[in-house]
């Protein structure tokens, strides 16, 4: 079955997609397994990594600088390069293998740290391979699927972002519990064993993953309007600039729109991550010291936590499509946004390491919604032709609210917070409701082919 895509950027023709079964769906979406695995290894770990060698809490946020600045440059440079990139291996697929390479090589080392500056050169390294291949993925699913399987190619992504990083966080438990690794043996500068054995895997899974995809369900050949087209726009490094200056001038209102909840949700999230370990270790372990047990203990439970609201995720993806069809992406994420809140708020209060499992619900319906639901909204609001430089723009929606956190967090994280984590995760709580209330009020207009299609997303 072949059906009906996007208008052809050259003359507006349409462009045929072929119709891909669940399987192959799942099969394209598999090198986020391998990516989301990285993520969820950074997250949990990176923090607590650069405690270990002996960095301040206060710093924290300046040495995890890497992720939005790479952020920040990469992603759009590549999404705009992306779009007009003729090559005998396609638009997307040369970023996708240089990006995992990296990505690959930065997890390999990075356990080996010897120093606070060997351990911020080696995340530069791996969060510039990981946001290589980020944007080019979004486009990817954009580019590959016909509208009405979109929705569903986008919530895959999401799926498999909670299936990996549960499975990133769980993997120094599995190695403790099941494997009798010693969770307190640790080199000579404090990083803990299981965690280097958790950051080889993730090496194999970020390059294999990402090549099973690429091979499995390869990009389509571009069609000679699409070719004619991509050579007739202007070269040059400059030329990206302008365009990405262009597309963010001529951006679309519901994309305006989402900047905003962007802003709030991303600082509530790259706060909780960076330092819902030393919120555990303070409120369940009773302890701020990182060479501790009890501050290793807080990583381990911290990371059986997210394994398990990672894992929610992973389960509420797929149960967000039919509810994301019938009330709306924006309402569906505004309702989960609050219940994440409502899970930050309570985190804090949380003495009991069992207990830790329930406000843990709230946050991962909100991470589920959040992987997918903003990039239902999008797709559906950007022109067919750009979307490789309109998800990169997206992407520095996400990347610019954390390097706020870095410039201004430091300054007040002991006169306003007390220079207590806690407190850092009742403040992302309270930022939910305002991302909540932000993206409540965003409308889309879908175009009337795709909107047409969706009504057949139940048949999928």
């Amino acid at each position: 079955m072949v059906a009906v895509n996007t208008a052809s950027p050259a003359e507006g023709h349409v462009i045929p997609r072929p119709h891909l079964s669940p399987w192959r769906i799942l099969e394209m979406n598999l090198g986020f397994l391998g990516l989301q695995f990285s993520f969820g290894l950074q997250q949990g770990n990176m923090a607590p990594i650069y405690s270990y060698l002996g960095a301040d809490e206060a710093a924290i946020p300046l040495l995890s600088l890497a992720g939005p600045m790479t952020g920040l440059i990469v992603q759009p440079i590549v999404g705009a390069l992306s779009d007009k990139t003729l090559s005998r291996f396609g638009r997307r697929t040369p970023y996708f293998i240089i990006g995992a390479i990296m990505c690959s090589v930065g997890l390999f080392f990075m356990p080996f740290s010897s120093s606070l500056l060997m351990a911020v050169s080696l995340l530069w390294i791996l969060d510039a391979g990981n946001n290589m291949t980020m944007e080019p993925y979004r486009a990817y699913v954009s580019d590959r699927l016909e509208p009405e399987q979109r929705q569903l190619g986008f919530l895959t992504q999401s799926a498999f972002t909670g299936l990996a990083q549960m499975l990133a966080f769980l993997s120094p438990s599995i190695m403790v519990y099941f494997l009798g690794l010693n969770l307190h043996a640790v080199d000579e500068h404090n990083i803990p064993y299981v965690t280097r054995y958790a950051f080889m895997i993730g090496a194999f899974l970020s390059i294999s993953t990402i090549l099973w995809s690429i091979f499995r369900v390869p990009e389509l050949p571009l069609t000679e309007e699409e070719i004619a087209a991509i050579k007739a726009k202007p070269k040059g490094f400059f030329v990206v600039f302008k365009e990405i200056w262009d597309a963010i001038v001529e951006m679309p209102v519901p994309m305006r729109k989402l900047a905003l909840m962007s802003l709030f949700q991303w600082y509530a999230m790259a706060s909780y991550w960076g330092y819902i370990v030393y919120s555990i270790g303070r409120s369940v372990f009773e302890t701020s010291d990182p060479v501790s047990d009890g501050f290793r203990s807080a990583v381990l439970a911290n990371g059986e936590m997210a394994a398990f609201y990672n894992g929610l995720g992973f389960i509420l993806a797929f149960a967000m499509v039919p509810l994301s069809k019938r009330f709306g992406a924006n309402r569906v994420h505004a309702l989960c946004l609050i219940l994440a809140g409502i899970g930050m708020l309570w985190l804090p209060n949380v003495t009991d390491k069992a207990m830790l499992f329930i406000p843990a619900i709230g946050v991962g319906i909100g991470w589920a919604s959040i992987m997918g639901n903003p990039y239902i909204i999008l797709a559906n609001a950007i022109p067919p032709d750009r979307t490789g430089v309109y998800m990169g723009i997206f992407n520095m929606m996400i990347v610019i609210p954390m390097l706020l956190i870095a410039v201004t967090l430091p300054f007040y994280y002991d006169p306003l917070l007390g220079g207590d984590a806690r407190n850092v995760l009742r403040l992302s709580g309270v930022l939910m409701f305002f991302a909540a209330a932000s993206v409540w009020w965003v409308r889309t207009e879908v175009a009337t082919a795709q909107g047409a299609a969706l009504e057949n997303i139940d048949d999928l």
